[in-house]
């Protein structure tokens, strides 16, 4: 599942290539809110600079929620329409900023108690520092399937962050596999500027991942008395990889050689 999972994502990405760079040159637009509007007011207002801070991650994560629906929509094999962006904007940017609150107000945190705890030098801060490594470690991962099932399960916020936890606990090897795969996508962005794969990249990539792992739950659902530890993914993934295709690298390089 997880090797499918990798052809997948690329696939779709490289149907809808030019997609994933327009999200992209939005994202690159909408990032020079919190790293270049900040710098240039610092020496002016440092108070307003810190606000437009917050404010540029806000957007970003209000900007990221919308463009996780165009993900879906891209891994569901539709072609993805931009005028849908804005419907999608309207219908996720509450959440997205709730989202967002959540990890200034977690930088926010750890920035005053780490250098508290650490200066300690005892049992209990050492204790303090070890569990807001842990929290803060089941929170990123937990929350990276925040978007997906905003798109794919409920729209309602308690039952979104519930559902978060659930998905973690109940795959966690699959979370930080996914979550590994989105650290890596982000260091390959790197060196093109974040145009390819990006952060679009990086939202296909845990839109399918979540949409292949859904197969599980229904699949038990249809079989309450199977082993939820021996799930039949080569069958469950049939359809799935037909509609992917028998397609290689190699092929799409050289299709003459195929």
């Amino acid at each position: 599942m997880l090797l499918f999972m990798i052809k997948k994502t690329f696939f779709d990405m490289w149907d809808n290539f030019l997609s994933i760079i327009l999200l992209n040159l939005g994202f690159v637009a909408v990032l020079s809110v919190p790293l270049l509007v900040p710098y240039a007011l610092a020496p002016i207002n440092t108070a307003l600079s810190v606000v437009m801070l917050i404010a540029g991650v806000l957007l970003l994560f209000v900007y990221s929620g919308a463009a996780s629906m165009i993900a879906r929509d891209i891994s569901d094999y539709k072609t993805p329409e931009f005028r849908s962006f804005f419907i999608y904007l309207k219908e996720t940017w509450t959440i997205s900023l709730f989202l967002g609150a959540v990890y200034v107000l977690l930088v926010f945190v750890l920035s005053v108690a780490l250098p508290v705890y650490s200066s300690m030098g005892n049992l209990l801060g050492l204790a303090a520092l070890v569990f807001l490594f842990w929290a803060t470690v089941i929170w990123v991962l937990s929350s990276q399937f925040f978007y997906p099932i905003r798109a794919r399960l409920d729209r309602k916020l308690p039952k979104i962050i519930r559902k978060c936890f659930i998905v973690f606990f109940d795959n966690t090897g699959f979370s930080i596999f996914t979550g590994i795969g989105a650290a890596a996508t982000a260091a390959i962005s790197v060196f093109t500027a974040f145009l390819i794969p990006g952060f679009a990249g990086m939202l296909l990539w845990l839109n399918v991942g979540f949409k292949l792992r859904l197969l599980k739950y229904d699949y038990l659902e249809d079989n309450p008395e199977a082993n939820r530890r021996q799930i039949p993914w080569d069958a469950l993934l049939v359809d799935e990889r037909e509609k992917v295709g028998k397609r290689t690298l190699r092929g799409m390089i050289f299709p003459w050689k195929e």
